[in-house]
């Protein structure tokens, strides 16, 4: 085994972080987060890797609830034109669906891209311009491991018009918002994710998924 692997314990609790992950939406606890929680989870969330070692995140910590509110009454409005949008059985268990935690849970966050903040010319962005967003989905995806290893729930609300959250949330306009998170602690973790429970997708088969060498290509 090498030197720098884990220790058996120690990637197991990783990956149980991982297998256990969930989008929560619908069992968040009223109980405050203690700041020291999530100052972790957001240190967890900086130390995500970038491009060109840029760091374009900033975090917005919304706990007011009047602006919690704002945002809250724009996803109405952006889920009645989604639900629009299917038709049949599909429009039925849309409705039906709970996607978003806004108001419940104590910490919203909403997570950013500043795009110019290592000037024109990035290290490793020269040919592909989108990898500092990339990056910044790389710091959603480490506050989230980490917020399940305290106990976090999260839920990644997307039903949302751009310019409005900009508005609520007083972004500048060359700011990319990339992410609103619901985090709070929970009731519980469901077994399977609530999309999958409810009928929406199943997990795709991995070998369904790999290829070698080349798109399409097989051992």
């Amino acid at each position: 085994m090498s030197d720098h692997a884990f220790a058996p314990e120690e990637r197991d609790a990783l990956y149980k972080a991982i297998f256990s992950r969930r989008d929560v939406r619908g069992q968040f606890a009223p109980d405050p987060v203690p700041e020291e929680v999530l100052t972790r989870v957001l240190t967890a969330a900086h130390h995500a890797p970038s491009v060109g070692f840029m760091q374009p995140w900033n975090f917005i910590v919304v706990q007011d609830p009047a602006v919690k509110a704002r945002v809250h009454a724009d996803f109405s409005q952006a889920n009645e034109e989604a639900a629009a949008l299917f038709t049949g059985e599909r429009k039925a268990l849309y409705s039906r669906l709970k996607l978003e935690g806004i108001r419940e849970a104590p910490v919203n966050l909403c997570i950013t891209c500043d795009r110019e903040r290592s000037g024109p010319v990035v290290l490793g962005r020269t040919h592909i311009p989108t990898m500092d967003l990339y990056s910044c989905v790389c710091a959603v995806q480490n506050l989230w491991l980490a917020a399940r290893a305290e106990g976090l729930g999260v839920g990644w609300v997307s039903i949302l018009h751009e310019d409005k959250l900009r508005a609520a949330l007083g972004i500048p306009e060359r700011i990319v918002p990339v992410a609103y998170l619901c985090l709070g602690y929970v009731s519980h973790f469901h077994e399977t994710p609530e999309l999958e429970k409810a009928g929406w997708r199943s997990r795709l088969p991995l070998e369904d998924l790999v290829f070698r060498d080349r798109w399409g290509g097989t051992t």
